[in-house]
């Protein structure tokens, strides 16, 4: 098969031809400069294309997946980084651009290391943590970390539990929050069901980060989870109940809200 050839059976199975082509390019090495111009140049690719029309993630077949400017290695074992997700990076940076010194960061449930590596990234100075009940997942974001030359202070555990004892200038997460009955996850059935959805409606550990966060924040830190659109006034409503102030929320690319936040207590 030639690539040419690929790219018209991936147009016969559906496939977009932005994901034929990254496909492509890393099964010849080339970039997409090089697959336009070398048309009739040789690729197995039918198994892959296949594969891809089936429903595997790109990422799966390729092995990495750009998360905030980084190349994150990723395998099943990890959930997926999602473009939306950097929405919640971005708010961190801001509450830690506000900060003096090396404040203290930690990223529950860090999956691929995603979340806690483009803050260290982006922020060299931010003492970050990263926490994950699963030993395999946790693995593959040690991996990327070593790889891209960022320290971070990978826990295994589940939330807060390898913590203890430890306060942080800010607290971000991207919980499972999908609700067990979603007709949607039979489509991510390629992704860890537990780093998708907590069973019933979805809020159980959103509801967990809320209730414990405030006994590992330092004064004035800050609680930043990515959520559903629609569990933003469920989350507020916790939020101002346990006791955090300037409760707010940020919204996706699709201008969804998709992550809240809240304050806890004074500045020392």
């Amino acid at each position: 098969m030639t690539v040419d050839e690929a790219l018209a059976l991936a147009r016969q199975l559906g496939v977009e031809r932005g994901d034929a082509q990254t496909l492509l390019g890393h099964l010849t090495g080339q970039g997409r400069a090089w697959l336009i111009t070398h048309g009739d140049a040789p690729v197995d690719a039918e198994p892959s294309l296949r594969r891809l029309a089936a429903g595997e993630p790109l990422a799966h077949l390729t092995g990495w997946q750009p998360f905030h400017g980084l190349k994150l290695q990723v395998t099943p074992a990890t959930l997926i980084p999602r473009p939306d997700t950097e929405t919640l990076v971005d708010w961190a940076l801001e509450r830690l651009a506000e900060l003096p010194g090396q404040p203290s960061v930690v990223d529950l449930g860090t999956g691929s290391g995603a979340i806690a590596l483009a803050i260290k990234a982006a922020c060299p100075r931010a003492q970050v943590t990263a926490v994950d009940f699963s030993a395999e997942a946790l693995a593959i974001a040690r991996a990327n970390g070593e790889r891209l030359g960022l320290a971070v202070d990978w826990r295994h555990g589940s939330w807060f539990e390898p913590l203890a004892g430890q306060g942080f200038d800010l607290v971000v997460s991207n919980p499972p929050y999908i609700a067990g009955d979603d007709p949607h996850l039979p489509a991510l059935r390629h992704e860890p069901l537990a780093a998708l959805t907590p069973g019933g409606d979805g809020l159980a550990d959103l509801r967990t980060l809320i209730d414990v966060a405030p006994q590992h924040l330092n004064g004035g830190g800050w609680l930043l989870m990515e959520h559903g659109w629609d569990q933003a006034e469920t989350v507020a409503a916790w939020l101002a109940a346990r006791g955090f102030t300037m409760v707010t929320l940020r919204r996706d690319l699709a201008d969804r809200p998709r992550a809240s936040g809240g304050r806890w207590g004074a500045t020392s």
